[in-house]
């Protein structure tokens, strides 16, 4: 039996005499514009919730102003500022929610800012820059700082070498997932 050569590329963590510290570079680029794109998708659905939630609120609030001129009977204000309420309880939580996810883009973004720092700190070092002991501990601490694990997926995902669209693809598959699914992240 002839033994199989397995094609695996170097990395950091299994280097050879190909092993390249520009491709690790990259990876960690990569990884940082997937977070980026990531981050600025799942905020877009943020501002936009933001947006409605204010207009639809400032709708409620115009048409308790309109009701009000007309004069129309109290117990039609009543009830119309009852139902109001009630509307406005209701988007004050999606706007609540919607912050939530602006805070997680921040951390989002600090995370991407501290690899990248790391990273060039480490570019910067010759003396590091050409150890892959030395790219597998700046990969081992940006995976430990992450808290969620959508992002340690991706993380796993551009090291595997999967392209920054491929990644994005499946973050926001998954992502949708849990819309279905109903789960709240918060």
């Amino acid at each position: 039996m002839v033994p199989q050569i397995i094609n695996v590329p170097s990395n950091a963590n299994h280097p050879d005499l190909d092993w390249s510290q520009i491709r690790e570079a990259v990876k960690m680029l990569n990884l940082a514009v997937a977070q980026i794109e990531h981050s600025m998708r799942v905020g877009e659905d943020s501002v936009q919730t933001l947006t409605d939630s204010f207009t639809t609120m400032a709708g409620y609030v115009k048409s308790l102003d309109i009701a009000i001129s007309k004069n129309i009977s109290e117990g039609e204000v009543k009830s119309l500022m009852q139902s109001n309420c009630s509307a406005v309880s209701e988007r004050v939580h999606c706007t609540i929610i919607a912050f939530q996810f602006y805070d997680n883009l921040c951390q989002h973004l600090n995370h991407v800012s501290n690899s990248l720092s790391a990273l060039g700190d480490l570019i910067a070092n010759k003396k590091r820059l050409y150890d892959p002991n030395e790219w597998l501990g700046l990969q081992e601490k940006i995976k430990s700082r992450y808290t969620l694990d959508s992002d340690r997926q991706m993380f796993e995902e551009v090291l595997q070498g999967k392209t920054i669209e491929e990644v994005l693809n499946n973050a926001l598959q998954k992502k949708e997932k849990e819309k279905d699914d109903d789960i709240e992240l918060f």
